[in-house]
This record gives structure tokens, C-alpha cells and sequence, in this order.
């Protein structure tokens, strides 16, 4: 297990969220962060404090990525024409780790990304183990036959704890899933309030 999926839970209760929207979250019990002093941290954020904690949610949501990764994507998505913000958000969702977890194929982001890191998933008939690997409009994902009985899967399809977005047409019974289009923010089902803005101001600074 990498350390960044054993320490999923404190990145909930650092943030006080949430933030993937599952039943066993400590922040469901527990509201305050973790730590001696987690239920005395209540006083007012800075411009500064809101802008990193929006930067720190939406970076911890795709699997805590580490901060050269995101803002590499941040300078790519502040290159492309259009609000920096939608484009953020546009290339996040097109991470193929993101794209096996909105399918429903595993139970989290970070399952996403050891799955395909292990070799599980095929994009138009090639296998990729990149998760970062970027998915254009009209790809298609699918799970190596091989995999596709493995107790992990079975168990996300029939899960009932997620939907699974409009720009992907899943076939949960061949198991593949095509990319038909690239998201905008008010398309993708985020269980907590993202806000891509705070993160450019953040990075405009």
C-alpha cells in the first residue's frame, strides 16, 4: 500500500470535508482536523488560507497529487484559450486514473491509480499503466479480460455509492467506458464545492 492511499482519511479531516463523499469517512464522526490541537482550529482563513485550502481539496481529490505534478497541469491549463479554471478541471478529469474511478471500476481515486499502475486497463486496445496518461474525446477504456473478474471490480460496478457522470458511456457489462467529451466544472460530480477559481488566484499570486 503506497503511503499516500494509507493516509487518504487524514487528508478528510485536514481539509474538514468529505471530500470523496464516502460513508467511511472520519469526518463523519469527526468534524475537527486530526492532531493535540485539531478541535481548537476554528478561527478565520485568510485570503491566502481559502485559496490554498481550495488548491489543497481539489489536488488531495485526484489522489493527493504531488504539488510539481499539479502545477505542471495548472501551467498547461493557464496556456489553453478559455477559463484557466474549466481548462484545470478539463485536464484533471482527463487522467485515465481519474476516468477508471468515474467509471465505477474501483472504489477510490487511489485503487485508480494502483489499478492502471499494475497493468489492468487497455485504451483503444492498447495496454497503459500510465495514470496520469492523458484521454482524448472518443478513446476507449476498457479492463484486460484477465482482470475483469477481480473482486475489487465486481464489488465497485455493483456499488451504488457513486453515478457515473454523462460524458462517459459506460458498459458495465463489457467493462469499457468511452471518454465522449471533455467536461466543464458543473459537469463532473464532485461531492463537496470545488472551486478552480481560488486556485488560479492562488497561483496567480
Amino acid at each position: 500500500m503506497s503511503k499516500r492511499h494509507s493516509v487518504k482519511y487524514k487528508i478528510d479531516r485536514r481539509l474538514g470535508e468529505n471530500i470523496w463523499g464516502r460513508p467511511k469517512s472520519p469526518v463523519n464522526k469527526r468534524e475537527y482536523g486530526p492532531g493535540q490541537h485539531g478541535q481548537r482550529r476554528k478561527g478565520k482563513l485568510s485570503d491566502f488560507g481559502v485559496q490554498l485550502r481550495a488548491k489543497q481539496k481539489l489536488k488531495g481529490y485526484y489522489g493527493d497529487l504531488s504539488e510539481k505534478q499539479f502545477r505542471a497541469i495548472y501551467a498547461e491549463a493557464s496556456r489553453l484559450r478559455g477559463d484557466t479554471g474549466e481548462n484545470l478541471i478539463g485536464l484533471l478529469e482527463r487522467r485515465l486514473d481519474a476516468i477508471v474511478y468515474r467509471s465505477k471500476f474501483v472504489p477510490t481515486v487511489f485503487a485508480a491509480r494502483q489499478f492502471v499502475n499494475h497493468g489492468h486497463v487497455k485504451v483503444n486496445g492498447k495496454r497503459v499503466n500510465i495514470p496520469s496518461y492523458r484521454v482524448r474525446p472518443g478513446d476507449v477504456i476498457e479492463i484486460r479480460e484477465k482482470s475483469k473478474q477481480l473482486a475489487i471490480v465486481l464489488e465497485a460496478v455493483q456499488s451504488a455509492e457513486r453515478d457515473i457522470p454523462d460524458y462517459l458511456q459506460v458498459d458495465t457489462n463489457k467493462l469499457t467506458v468511452t471518454f465522449a467529451r471533455v467536461p466543464a466544472l458543473a459537469d463532473v460530480p464532485y461531492p463537496v464545492q470545488m472551486e478552480p477559481n481560488l486556485v488560479v488566484e492562488f497561483y496567480s499570486r
